[in-house]
């Protein structure tokens, strides 16, 4: 079973599933694997605080948790120090931030791991029981090598998204350039002409402004 869970987080390391499947694949495999009553991932955002980006868990008032900043309650305090932490009893442990909750959901002991890439934090995995449970050493174990794994598929999706990002913007780049020069040519016009040319154009289809210059680029070769 857990080398099952292991083999899946890898091969969503390779695949080309968007971001929200591979974290909905990780969740769902860990709770299979640490037998959770709920299992979230938290990722840092823009603004340092980690925020719940997938979760088994079906009830809005869970998946709608408030974001928690670095440092604050018991993810806050894994993604600081960069290392697992176990509370045997989140609904009487003074750091845990949502007891109301917990009780509501019958959630008896956290373990709560750090997903990290090269020794930066990214976010936390985050694991719950329904009864109170001293987690052994290698449940600890497995479940930080699920996040290890995670975090490198994580991490590669981010990098696969800002290389095709950074691709898109030198197509683009390089459409332009070529409209521009066509503009130059035919309409004898400035390069600061030309490209107003395109911009305005952009704006009047409301169409980008590649788009415009790839038009411009095969009426020209018509």
């Amino acid at each position: 079973m857990i080398l099952d869970a292991l083999s899946k987080v890898s091969n969503a390391i390779t695949s080309d599933l968007y971001l929200e499947d591979i974290l909905r694949l990780i969740v769902t495999v860990t709770a299979g694997v640490m037998n959770s009553k709920i299992c979230s991932l938290m990722l840092l955002n823009d603004k340092n605080e980690l925020e719940i980006k997938a979760t088994q868990s079906i009830n809005p008032e869970y998946i709608r948790k408030p974001n928690l900043k670095i440092g604050e309650g018991i993810a806050g305090r894994v993604a600081v120090e960069n290392r697992p932490i176990v509370v045997y009893d989140v609904q009487s442990d003074k750091e845990y931030k949502h007891k109301d909750l917990a009780k509501r959901e019958g959630l008896a002991s956290l373990l709560s791991v750090p997903l990290a890439v090269r020794g930066k934090v990214i976010g936390v995995l985050n694991t719950y029981t329904s009864q109170p449970h001293h987690f052994t050493q290698e449940e600890i174990e497995v479940l930080q090598t699920v996040a290890n794994q995670s975090a490198v598929a994580i991490e590669n999706t981010h990098l696969i998204v800002k290389t095709r990002v950074i691709e898109e913007e030198l197509e683009s780049r390089k459409a332009v350039e070529r409209a521009k020069g066509i503009l130059m040519r035919k309409k004898t016009l400035s390069e600061e002409e030309a490209f107003r040319f395109i911009q305005k154009e952009s704006m009047n289809r409301r169409i980008s402004m590649r788009q415009v210059a790839e038009a411009i680029i095969l009426s020209a070769q018509l």
